[in-house]
């Protein structure tokens, strides 16, 4: 059975992780919004704090051994301090982990030491789909086999700094079943949109759409594949694990809202109302949050329904950070619509998450 205590070594990364997400994305984070931009230092000293490092074991470059509880527990406090830039910091894990995950031997020499020994480098993942029936199990971006390469066909969406990235995790359609793919920056038929992803939050993460017109790429995996699933249940927990993050900052700030603000001569914090919604929020948040540390901890173990739990803890945490971030505008009222208070991003933020997947992975 899982344990409700954080190890000595999770403690440290907790720690770490939380007071750089407090001193330095926080402040950062309505600015980084505005201008649309996430601070490369912010990024650079994010890296430092060497989350994905501890997650890769020492054949790799890293120090560790993957546990996707430490990660959630790590992303969870990144993103109390801001979303885009806990997102911005852990893109090239999007890459790592894939190959970590679902990578044959040789892929794992090749990409992972460059990636976790050297400095933040966007390496990315293309998973999402400009499609009101988006299904990651059911891609219309292809792959047919040429050779000893595949050719890919389609268009992805949301591609975190996909303008940059020096290698791509695609994932597509192969013969019914989504698979990864491994796509070089230079690759002939290979095209980014210059223009940026518009969206209602989120705008310090920058998103572009790429074009695959026969990309010749190689399988990730080898001949043999991977295995989609997990790599699509360590990305529903991790964007649960960043709903905790934002929801427990909604919380936050409303609670302290709540205990300054006074009408009719009291804190609004006394009101019936308002203590309701509190107490609500918080029920919610720790609930959920047992669902993601459950699914977690059920990944780390290779517990048969480990997915389930996955995909269980991602629909829970969607529905979770939309109730508590808008609850946070509500008791903040009036102020709470203003640009320059902060519930006002973390409840668009919040909205967005049911189209995070693919953006993150532990």
């Amino acid at each position: 059975m899982y344990s409700f205590e954080p190890n000595e070594e999770q403690q440290m990364l907790i720690d770490a992780a939380g007071k750089f997400a407090s001193a330095e994305l926080r402040p950062a984070a309505h600015d980084a919004e505005e201008n649309r931009e996430m601070p490369k230092r912010l990024i650079d000293k994010g890296w430092e704090l060497g989350v994905l490092q501890a997650s890769t074991p020492e054949a790799y470059g890293g120090f560790g051994e993957r546990s996707a509880l430490t990660n959630v527990l790590a992303l969870e406090e990144m993103a109390f301090g801001d979303l885009a830039g806990a997102l911005a910091i852990s893109t090239p894990a999007l890459f790592a982990a894939s190959i970590l995950l679902g990578g044959s031997e040789a892929q794992k020499k090749e990409y992972l030491p460059k990636i976790v020994e050297g400095a933040w480098s966007p390496y990315s993942a293309a998973l999402i789909e400009y499609a009101f029936d988006f299904d990651p199990n059911a891609l219309k971006t292809s792959a047919q086999a040429d050779g000893d390469a595949y050719l890919l066909n389609g268009e992805k969406a949301f591609v975190p700094f996909a303008k940059d990235a020096q290698a791509l995790v695609v994932y597509a359609n192969l013969d019914g079943a989504t698979q990864g793919f491994i796509a070089q920056k230079d690759a002939a038929g290979l095209s980014v949109a210059d223009e940026r992803e518009k969206l209602m939050g989120l705008n310090a993460l920058p998103m572009h759409r790429v074009k695959l017109e026969n990309v010749r790429a190689e399988r990730l995996g080898g001949a043999d594949g991977c295995d989609f699933g997990l790599i699509l249940a360590s990305m529903q927990v991790a964007s649960a694990a960043a709903a905790l993050g934002v929801s427990k900052s909604a919380l936050d700030h409303a609670t302290n809202y709540a205990k300054e603000r006074e009408a009719f001569g009291v804190k609004i914090a006394q009101k019936q109302a308002v203590a309701f919604m509190l107490a609500e929020m918080a029920v919610e948040l720790e609930a959920i949050r047992l669902l993601v540390w459950e699914a977690a901890w059920k990944l780390d173990n290779g517990q048969a329904d480990a997915q389930n739990a996955a995909y269980l803890a991602f629909v829970g945490a969607c529905d979770m950070a939309m109730m508590i971030t808008d609850r946070g505008v509500q008791i903040y009222g009036g102020h709470g619509y203003i640009r320059e208070n902060p519930v006002e991003l973390l409840m668009r933020n919040g909205r967005g998450f049911p189209m995070t997947l693919g953006l993150a992975i532990v």
